[in-house]
């Protein structure tokens, strides 16, 4: 009988797989290297350049550079940055030379500095002579002068030439032709105005080679409709303005900073221009904005201004590590090449049927590991390469209802589209838990993605989430002890490796506390609560229960203690910061300015979320030993009274959550309330999802296979999908703001579905099912961790 022929749609089907999707994220990385070296060979890979020159406005009508982020400065951000200069001998002078509407610049940035009244004794001086401006502070040493100039004359060229003794740190300059208002633009103004610019060359390259940076800023547009009425612009034309721009580029294109980038801001805000050529508040805000990110983002070091600033130095630990993975990349290299040239010469490969050890076993394993260890390798330099170079363009995030709402929308279509019924008919069974994380998952990276943490309402209902992950593990591993009683080393570090092992080699690589990863060390840190209640006696599982000794006592005993010792660590913040700042364990506890207030806010937030999965694990395991509901079936869980009361309270408990974030004046209040009240949406989501016998036996595949690999996409967000540590988004296809979320987001699933599996690949090797063995490597890792440790002055 022949076999039935597969159709190209059925064979296209069977294509669509992690496995490809994963060859096409490679070949996808690799064009995109391409690509972005070709950008830079031809426009160079300097930020200011990408600051100066271009952008767009967003939705919010926020000025976007291209391929940079822009940090927004304050005027408290602002005096630190001079301060700070000021501190290592830097004279904070700037010049402003130019028209009048480099005076409204001028006047926009003193205003900047000086937004909130700010005086403390320090002199200020505005000295109007001249048609010329004066602004110092010399707490600061600062000082901010404005030139009038309207157009190249010899007293512009000797201003330039005075510079040569004191030259100021930036010259931002502007003008264009004396006749320029008079309109009828002829090329023997065009040619005054270029033989006037030549005459400024040689005394600005002589300035730009003492350390002094000259920006000539391009001539805005003008509202021509708006300009009738005003005698001295109404002859002007926005193509009269271009064609002195381009006068401008032709002649000191590579010699001085263009600023075309206010341009760009004039064009998308004309309609703020109140007598038509003067820019309105929002586009001096933006220009004053992109004056500061260029002189300060290189010092102040912002996570959220990559605009003109250096890649992050890389350090000692960072070179041996990459050595070490460099060594893994070359020995799966050549396997592979060995393989490749054996099979070309016929060879034939096998897997031996029986599973005991063997030559040929050990070999097969030992390869594994060698390719698990190579492909990490190369994903952690393309971490390094996304987040701690310039190589690839960085954005900054951009927040509306309809950039939050819709993907959200959209992923609960796909989970729901994507449906089936489970083999399981438990509460939270694994398909549950599973789609449960996935969804949690997915709508927390949106949230991250978009920077919603302004609205208060998503705010609080993200902690929600990521409570529930806190919740759903102190659930999860009491269940598992109750119905197995397995509470042993091995178990443990099985646990702790699954989640820190990529986290602990992220922080070797990328430079990072343990702490910046903020979910894992929470997480980590109650798991060791979990196992130190269950470990220490008596242990209580579903076998032991009916024994004598009051069991149901001993439950209630271990809670309270728990929560007492939580409740003491958290009504004294002294006591709290001694014992976590005790040494050598303080490293895990404390960010890169040895901080530790974040762990604090973290652990305050959720110091009772663990004791409410484990008592909601007793109750339900005591539920079903005592048949109080039936879920071994299709069925619901209760009688059809029963389950409408159930629903109604459960409805009644999210509303009350919700609308108790609304009614919030802050977060602080917020988070106040917080960890009483948290289990009551997440109890009230678990009852909704498992009274009815339908629900509760289906389960979306889609959400499912997001939960499975959910640590990883919390981690890997950080550095291939946002950037500079979660403050940005990263760019991989410039001006093409959707598509490029497509692509960042089919990588950086396709990285962490990879992540996942070489984290099981190698955890039989690194937490073997001896506990002597376990040890054994966890004493090995220890022995690493000394000279880091000492050299960090841990010890």
């Amino acid at each position: 009988m022949e076999a039935k022929s597969t159709s190209r749609a059925e064979y296209f089907i069977q294509q669509l797989n992690a496995n490809n999707a994963k060859k096409v994220a490679l070949l996808m990385v690799i064009g995109f290297i391409v690509f972005h070296g070709l950008i830079h060979l031809r426009v160079g890979s300097d930020s200011c350049k990408w600051l100066l020159s271009d952008g767009r406005l967003k939705r919010d009508r926020e000025w976007q550079p291209y391929g940079c982020m822009l940090h927004q400065y304050t005027e408290t951000d602002t005096r630190r940055c001079f301060r700070y200069l000021a501190f290592w001998g830097t004279k904070n002078q700037f010049v402003f030379i130019g028209d009048t509407r480099i005076r409204v610049l001028y006047q926009a940035f003193v205003d900047h500095l000086q937004s909130t009244g700010y005086s403390n004794a320090s002199v200020k001086q505005i000295e109007a002579k001249h048609n010329s401006l004066e602004y110092s502070d010399p707490k600061l040493k600062l000082n901010v002068r404005y030139i009038f100039a309207d157009e190249i004359s010899k007293t512009m060229v000797n201003e330039f030439q005075s510079w040569q003794k004191e030259p100021p740190i930036c010259i931002i300059a502007s003008c264009t032709h004396s006749k320029f208002n008079n309109g009828n633009f002829t090329d023997d103004i065009e040619k005054g105005f270029i033989a006037n610019l030549t005459r400024l060359i040689k005394p600005m390259q002589e300035l730009s080679s003492k350390k002094t940076k000259i920006i000539w800023k391009l001539q805005d547009p003008i509202d021509e409709d708006k300009v009738e009425n005003n005698p001295a612009w109404k002859n002007v034309l926005n193509e009269d303005i271009e064609k002195f721009n381009q006068a401008v580029y032709d002649t000191l294109g590579d010699k001085v900073h263009i600023w075309s980038s206010s341009k760009h801001i004039a064009y998308g805000l004309m309609d703020e221009m109140v007598d038509g050529y003067r820019l309105g508040p929002l586009a001096l805000k933006h220009d004053v904005q992109i004056l500061l990110n260029m002189y300060c983002n290189d010092y102040m070091n912002y996570n959220d201004g990559t605009c003109c600033s250096s890649a992050e130095p890389y350090t000692t630990l960072q070179i041996v590590t990459y050595a070490v993975l460099a060594v893994c990349c070359v020995l799966g290299i050549a396997l592979w090449i060995r393989r490749w040239w054996l099979i070309r010469r016929g060879h034939t490969f096998y897997t031996p049927v029986s599973q005991n050890a063997n030559p040929i076993t050990q070999t097969l394993e030992l390869n594994q590991m060698i390719y698990a260890l190579a492909t990490l390798a190369a994903i952690m330099g393309y971490f390094y390469l996304c987040d701690r170079t310039n190589f690839f363009m960085k954005e900054n995030k951009y927040y509306s209802e309809f950039s939050f709402w819709i993907p959200v929308g959209y992923v609960f279509v796909l989970g729901l589209f994507f449906t089936e019924d489970s083999k399981f008919t438990k509460v939270l069974h694994r398909d549950q838990t599973d789609e449960l994380k996935g969804w949690m998952q997915l709508v927390i990276l949106i949230y991250y993605m978009t920077g919603a943490s302004r609205v208060i309402p998503i705010y609080m209902h993200i902690k929600v989430l990521i409570s529930t992950y806190i919740f759903l593990s102190g659930y999860g591993h009491w269940t598992y002890t109750w119905q197995t009683g397995n509470c042993g080393v091995v178990r443990f570090f099985q646990v702790m490796f699954r989640l820190n092992f990529l986290t602990v080699l992220l922080c070797f690589c990328m430079n990072r506390p343990y702490q910046f990863y903020f979910f894992v060390p929470l997480v980590s840190f109650w798991v060791c609560v979990i196992y130190l209640v269950l470990s220490l006696p008596p242990r209580i599982t579903s076998q032991t229960l009916d024994s004598n000794g009051y069991p149901y006592f001993k439950i209630v005993a271990k809670f309270v203690c728990t929560v007492g010792v939580i409740t003491i660590l958290y009504m004294s913040e002294v006591f709290f910061e001694r014992i976590f700042v005790t040494r050598p364990w303080k490293a895990l506890f404390v960010t890169t300015d040895d901080d530790i207030k974040e762990w604090w806010y973290r652990f305050k937030l959720d110091r009772y979320t663990i004791v409410y999965g484990m008592i909601f694990a007793v109750i339900l395991h005591l539920a079903q030993k005592f048949n109080l509901f039936d879920d071994n079936n299709h069925t619901n869980l209760f009688s059809r009274r029963a389950s409408l009361t159930s629903c109604l309270l459960a409805f009644m408990g999210i509303g009350f959550y919700t609308t108790y974030t609304f009614l919030c004046r802050n977060k602080q209040d917020c988070e106040e309330i917080h960890p009483y009240v948290s289990f009551i949406p997440i109890v009230s989501y678990i009852v909704l999802r498992n009274l009815s016998g339908i629900l509760r036996t289906r389960y979306s595949t889609f959400f499912a296979w997001f939960g499975h690999i959910s640590l990883e996409l919390f981690i890997c967000q950080y550095h291939i999908w946002l950037a500079a540590d979660r403050h940005g988004v990263l760019v991989l296809m410039p001006g093409f703001p959707t598509f490029n979320l497509m692509i960042t987001s089919f990588i950086f699933v396709c990285v962490s579905h990879e992540v996942n599996r070489i984290t099981l690949i190698l955890s039989p090797y690194i937490v073997p099912n001896d506990w002597k063995l376990v040890l054994r490597n966890f004493a090995i890792f220890l022995v690493i961790l000394l000279p880091i440790a000492r050299h960090d002055g841990m010890f």
